[in-house]
């Protein structure tokens, strides 16, 4: 097969661009150094994280001069995400540090006073009178990013680029550029199902097709991020030592007959690719075991994403066990480390739950001081805070008066066991076995501040409840950050789906029991929301 060659550095999860690559007839060969940049015919430029970071990896490398070579000889160029940051000139990210400046502009932050902060999520790539490079006006790619190209309308096609764009906010911003040679992509087209296979495959081929776009297709196009509808799967061993995927009742996850045995709902690879194929926007695997009598290189999550990743190319994330640990052997192994791992087997982000909880109480007692030496601040410095979710386990807690407690609190429509209206919700870890004295807003705050990029936020009241989601405790979270908040327990049906989206301002809102057990399917809430007027991403099935 023809091949196609990678610049090997820190760039988060290459994993799913090899299998991307692999999927639409290539294979894949690494450079290593800088003098095996000048084999390569086809050069990608993956990037996940920290502009400066990424471009003081590849300067301290010397790659630099290599890739500028590379570039100029008219070869084939095809930069993703900080692959395309790293073209421009410098970014606001890290002023300090400059690009290639090969194409002219800076990178700015999105604006997060009416948004969240990084913009994740399935958004257009359009052109305004040209197709290029596989991109459809109908298709929604994967972005995921802090720190934009404004677009401003000639500039950059003044100097003979083709743009697409993409719309958040009122904010419009670069999605992709393309000259000659080169293509580079904000969004990540590994990650943006067959829509974004067919762009890779056009890259590879050379199939640039620069051709006029008639008829207004792209002014018919629908601008602006999509609802994301999120797959969850639990995953754990059971009593006979099997990987099964496996649902709760308030985190229980034994029958309440057949002798108390694990909840066993079906193998988690198989599933996470049957929930991609009904237009699964993520998949979330949450490991509620620690396997922690395996050897860390070994652990059975790193095959469970290795082998999804490569029919699944949507973002995957993987909680669990993201912590600094002591390895089997004696060796002491950091959350990055183990992060890195997790990504390198096919990870787009890890979860970060008991963890978070525990650095956030430090956090206060520190009087509020970073130390950089969470698990947190470990990963979001090397791979961007896009890279990192903490998952949130809340409990209500009522009480007859605000002035009876110290938390952030809120008057409910719901009132508790002894008529109460008002209540906290009180922070968990372990599974929800132990609850801490600290509320949500305080462990939000927090882990936003170290570095977190998004919150899965969970409620162990409504856990299992097919109750739907509880919105006064998303309303809370959601007026105490600005990064991305994603809405999970309780959803039933497709109708809690569109409730959540319509009365709240989630960025996302996440399925588990209702998948699993058959009783819904992911189309099928998809179509619900766009039948009631709400933008969805439609999936594609043929390249």
């Amino acid at each position: 097969m023809p091949k196609v060659y990678l610049l090997d550095y820190v760039a988060g999860n290459v994993r799913s661009l090899v299998n991307a690559i692999e999927k639409v007839g290539y294979t894949v060969e690494w450079i290593r150094t800088p003098e095996d940049v000048a084999k390569a015919d086809k050069l990608i430029l993956p990037g996940v994280g920290h502009f400066g970071h990424c471009m003081t990896q590849i300067s301290s490398a010397n790659y630099l001069p290599a890739i500028r070579k590379h570039i100029e000889s008219g070869k084939p160029f095809m930069g993703i995400c900080v692959g395309l940051q790293a073209l421009f000139e410098g970014s606001a990210e890290d002023p300090t540090v400059p690009g290639l400046g090969i194409i002219k502009g800076r990178l700015e932050r999105f604006d997060d006073s009416s948004k969240s902060v990084p913009h994740i999520g399935w958004n257009s790539a359009n052109t305004s009178d040209k197709q290029v490079y596989g991109l459809r006006p109908s298709s929604k790619y994967y972005y995921v990013h802090s720190y934009k190209v404004p677009y401003r309308p000639g500039e950059l096609e003044s100097q003979g680029w083709t743009v697409a764009t993409a719309r958040y906010g009122e904010e419009e911003f670069i999605g992709a550029v393309a000259k000659g040679n080169i293509l580079v992509t904000q969004f990540h087209p590994e990650k943006s199902g067959v829509a974004g296979l067919r762009v890779i495959k056009a890259f590879l081929e050379g199939d640039s097709k620069i051709d006029t776009i008639v008829n207004g297709e792209v002014k018919a196009a629908k601008e602006g991020l999509t609802k994301r509808v999120i797959a969850c799967l639990d995953v754990r061993t059971n009593d006979q030592g099997d990987l099964v995927v496996t649902k709760g009742d308030q985190y229980d996850v034994r029958e309440k007959t057949s002798g108390g045995n694990v909840r066993n709902l079906g193998k988690p690879v198989e599933m996470a690719r049957k929930y991609y194929e009904q237009g699964a926007d993520e998949v979330t695997f949450l490991n509620i075991t620690s396997f922690r009598d395996c050897p860390l290189a070994d652990l059975p999550m790193l095959e469970i994403l290795r082998r999804t990743s490569e029919s699944v190319f949507v973002p995957l994330t993987i909680g669990g066990g993201i912590r600094d640990t002591t390895d089997t052997d004696g060796t002491k192994v950091s959350a990055l480390e183990i992060a890195t791992m997790y990504f390198k087997s096919g990870a787009d982000k890890v979860s970060i739950g008991s963890d978070a909880v525990l650095a956030a109480e430090e956090y206060y007692q520190g009087g509020k001081k970073l130390f950089g030496n969470t698990a947190i601040e470990q990963i979001s410095s090397v791979y961007g805070n896009q890279a990192v979710v903490v998952s949130v386990d809340p409990k209500r807690v009522y009480i007859s008066k605000p002035a009876e407690t110290r938390h952030n609190t809120i008057s409910t429509k719901f009132p508790g066991p002894n008529g109460e209206t008002a209540c906290w919700y009180a922070c968990t870890i372990k599974g929800g076995r132990e609850t801490r004295d600290m509320d949500v807003v305080e462990l939000v705050k927090a882990v936003e501040a170290m570095g977190a990029g998004e919150i899965l936020l969970n409620c162990i009241d409504k856990d299992g409840t097919n109750s739907g989601f509880d919105f006064e405790l998303i309303d809370q979270v959601k007026s105490a950050v600005s990064i991305p908040v994603i809405a999970s327990s309780g959803a039933g049906n497709p109708g809690h789906f569109e409730e959540v989206f319509s009365k709240t301002k989630t960025d996302a809102a996440l399925g588990a029991g209702m998948f699993h057990r058959g009783e819904y399917t992911v189309k099928q809430v998809k179509d619900h929301l766009a039948a009631k007027g709400l933008m969805v991403r439609e999936f594609e099935s043929e390249i």
